[in-house]
């Protein structure tokens, strides 16, 4: 989660919702290495489900994802996360509507800005990633549906983690059924997100939302002491 201010309050959040975030989010960078072109064959509980699978597989034999290497999960989110999400739509969702008053230089900046906040704060994370097991819950859905809600559940140490996912399908050929959206235990990402960036917007716009990304972000990179 994005800190704005260094009270302990808002840390304590970040970490809760980064710790859970580990299974959805960056198990998600993680699950598609090698999946490629035949997500767009499967149906949105199957994607999900075999995203998982390989995730858990993923974690358990990369020594160096496991351990958070930021810049391997960042190669890998451009290469083969990043085709299999809408994340325009998830930024602009975040951002609200100053997005649509957004330049196309600033809209592009807020996605660069929102992938690397994103990657940065659950990278390492991936350490909690072990010993789990992912069940889809059932759905009901048509073949009609142009959007859906998988829910999912993470079984492991402790309470159950409850996992969904938004989806819809893309028009274009070939391209299947894409993310939008992820809820942990209740809290949607897009949501939580979009309460701190319109803050930030009423008080800085467009411009200061994008320097306290970036400065966020460089924080983020600075070895810790």
């Amino acid at each position: 989660m994005l800190t704005l201010n260094s009270g302990q309050t808002q840390t304590s959040i970040a970490r809760w919702f980064a710790l859970r975030l580990s299974v959805g989010l960056s198990g998600l960078v993680l699950a598609l290495l090698g999946f490629g072109a035949q997500a767009a064959d499967l149906a949105p509980e199957v994607m999900v489900k075999t995203l998982s699978d390989q995730l858990l597989e993923l974690v358990s034999k990369d020594k160096t994802i496991k351990t958070g290497d930021v810049q391997k999960i960042a190669a890998l989110v451009d290469s083969q996360v990043m085709p299999h999400l809408n994340f325009q739509r998830m930024t602009a969702s975040a951002v609200g509507p100053a997005w649509r008053q957004a330049t196309p230089e600033q809209q592009a900046r807020l996605q660069d800005e929102f992938k690397l906040l994103l990657v940065r704060t659950y990278a390492g994370a991936l350490n909690q990633v072990k010993d789990l097991t992912i069940n889809i819950k059932p759905m009901r859905s048509s073949p009609q549906d142009t959007e859906v809600l998988v829910r999912s559940e993470v079984k492991g140490h402790g309470d159950p983690v409850q996992i969904d996912y938004r989806l819809e399908k893309t028009p274009s050929v070939g391209m299947g059924w894409k993310i939008y959206n992820l809820n942990v235990m209740g809290v949607w990402l897009v949501d939580t997100y979009r309460t701190q960036f319109a803050q930030e917007i009423n008080a800085h716009g467009v411009d200061g939302l994008i320097a306290t990304l970036s400065e966020r972000n460089k924080n983020n990179a600075k070895p810790k002491s």
